[in-house]
């Protein structure tokens, strides 16, 4: 069973492609490809409309989701994907690097089978990037900077990298982990919980304590008083990159 057989079932509430987010990855994709691989895939959200797509997701619960008329999807794991060598003109995957078991060899793989170039979607965790919601739950900076790889580790695996902000949007429409940063109420929902794997993975206990701080610097005015200057911002730079190569 993979982690989103467990937590996934109410993803496609909660995780809707944001078109801004979806615009600057299908442009790092580039206008000479015609082929692309979507690894880790999920429900499908990110995959260009104008591409001939084929997806690949190792969770039968994410797999279920899928809209119908979207791409054909194979099941099976980033680490040993089923294609012959440059099957592709490229390979994307959209935060889902930090979920594979050995993201080297997933890289590898993205590689391998991509005749022009490779685009992940991603968090940088040496921006060290400052996020108002590991005040109340220290455990996801603790966590996602264990399991997201280093911009090295990219390199290493898929050769040149080019690095691009992806700030994301005040009102954005997919629940990731950093999506709420100007909702802060959102964090509250049970919803919202679930379709974020950082906080699904959080000890119970620890997340009811952290919620509760939230709930309660929400309803005095804490949190504004700390935190209300980023109200007034359309998009704020939390550490998310596009990396492509090739």
């Amino acid at each position: 069973m993979t982690l989103y057989d467990r937590i996934g079932g109410t993803y496609v509430r909660t995780r809707v492609a944001d078109p801004r987010l979806a615009a600057r990855i299908r442009a790092a994709l580039g206008d000479d490809v015609a082929t692309v691989v979507n690894v880790g895939a999920g429900t499908g959200s990110y995959e260009p409309a104008d591409l001939d797509v084929t997806a690949v997701e190792p969770s039968a619960v994410m797999i279920a989701q899928r809209p119908v008329g979207s791409a054909p999807v194979v099941q099976a794991a980033a680490e040993r994907l089923p294609f012959a060598d440059g099957s592709f003109d490229a390979a994307m995957a959209v935060w889902t690097v930090h979920h594979w078991s050995r993201p080297a060899a997933g890289l590898r793989e993205l590689r391998r089978v991509a005749r022009r170039r490779v685009v992940v979607a991603t968090w940088d965790p040496e921006t060290r990037a400052g996020f108002w919601l590991a005040e109340y739950l220290p455990e996801i900076w603790l966590r996602d900077t264990a399991r997201f790889p280093s911009l090295s580790l990219y390199a290493e695996c898929l050769g040149a990298l080019r690095v691009e902000p992806l700030p994301v949007p005040a009102d954005c429409t997919d629940g990731f982990s950093g999506a709420f940063w100007a909702r802060p109420e959102r964090y509250l929902d049970r919803d919202v919980q679930e379709g974020i794997s950082t906080l699904a993975a959080v000890d119970p206990a620890a997340l009811e304590r952290g919620l509760d701080r939230l709930r309660a610097d929400l309803d005095s005015g804490a949190w504004h008083a700390r935190h209300g200057g980023l109200l007034e911002l359309d998009e704020l730079d939390l550490g998310y990159r596009i990396l492509s190569a090739g």
